[in-house]
């Protein structure tokens, strides 16, 4: 079975960008905080999780609070890939398409124990599902659960926030920090 996925598991797309000539700290700093606050997510949804996804943005969760509120329908306008759902080998070609046209720099959210490692479709002799989507293109974050709830996306792109700026933006929910005490 593994030589079968051996086939579609390709080297990743060239993501490594120059480096710039002149050092330039302080302006990429304030770029990468302006990019962290304005990510706008491309709208691909490939099983039930899209639905969570979807309620991700809507009035109760709002994520245009915290910047990322203009899903996308071209990869070319967006620059965060939230993959929610079940990859088959038919749509994996399609997958790292969408991910080479997408501009860098790019971000790609695992959201779902289906993206992340291929779900409950796994098992013994099974040929038609990708078991992770990190096989075919590279994945900052992972958001684990069938489905994982808005909250978890909502704190999927904190992390997205935090590897660009180095540091987390909007404070912890109440219960967890009464809870580490």
């Amino acid at each position: 079975m593994a030589q079968e996925n051996q086939d579609l598991i390709r080297p990743f797309a060239d993501t490594a960008t120059d480096e710039p000539i002149i050092n330039q700290a302080p302006v990429q700093k304030i770029l990468n905080i302006c990019r962290a606050m304005s990510l706008w997510p491309m709208t691909f949804g490939l099983a039930c999780c899209a639905i969570e996804m979807m309620s991700f943005g809507m009035a109760r969760f709002d994520s245009a609070r915290f910047g990322a509120e203009v899903f996308r329908p071209s990869p070319r306008q967006s620059d965060l890939i939230i993959v929610a759902g079940t990859i088959s080998r038919k749509m994996a070609p399609l997958v790292v398409r969408l991910y080479e046209q997408t501009p860098a720099p790019k971000w790609v959210i695992a959201m779902g124990n289906c993206a992340i490692s291929g779900g409950p479709f796994v098992y013994k002799n099974q040929y038609g599902i990708v078991e992770g989507v990190d096989l075919i293109i590279p994945v900052d974050v992972y958001i684990p659960g069938c489905p994982p709830r808005p909250e978890g996306l909502l704190e999927g792109l904190f992390q997205v926030q935090k590897k660009l700026t180095g540091r987390r933006w909007w404070p912890l929910p109440e219960q967890a920090r009464t809870s580490d005490k």
